[in-house]
């Protein structure tokens, strides 16, 4: 072929590698699940408002199970003193759970970055270099602006 006036022949650059490796699903990531009931049961309220939560966006789930019904982690759920773990008290004896605050902004974060559920389930449940943990562990500890800015960092 002719060479153009500039020198060397264009040449095709070299498609990236890609990671061949099989991702992990939701289920590898998550140990234990629970549908929409098991969670008001938890909770100790009706069913309708626990989807109101996942409306909310302050929880997500994915269809799962024989039945394909919608769950959610169950680690989602935590003792009511540690629902904002910054500011975690004392626990107490009633064994009452409650949705971890720091979970809602970190999950609008991810969804705005184009995160689908299945997705931003798999990055809560995957450690990340930057935090050393998975991001929910790492939220658990109360750090939600470290997890948020690596969340940021998907945009």
């Amino acid at each position: 072929p002719p060479r153009p006036p500039w020198g060397r022949p264009p040449q095709a650059c070299p498609a990236p590698a890609r990671d061949t490796r099989p991702r992990p699903t939701p289920d590898d990531l998550v140990g234990e699940w629970l549908t929409l009931p098991d969670v008001a049961e938890a909770l100790g309220t009706d069913v309708g408002k626990v989807r109101r939560l996942v409306q909310e966006r302050r929880v997500v789930g994915v269809k799962r199970g024989e039945r394909t019904t919608f769950q959610v982690p169950a680690r989602f759920l935590v003792p009511l003193h540690l629902v904002d773990p910054a500011n975690a008290g004392r626990p107490d004896e009633s064994g009452r759970v409650g949705v971890l605050s720091s979970l809602q902004g970190t999950i609008v974060v991810l969804t705005d970055a184009g995160f689908d559920d299945a997705e931003i389930l798999e990055w809560l449940f995957t450690p990340h270099d930057e935090l050393g943990e998975a991001p929910f562990d790492t939220l658990l500890s109360g750090h939600k602006a470290r997890v948020r800015r690596v969340a940021q960092s998907e945009l």
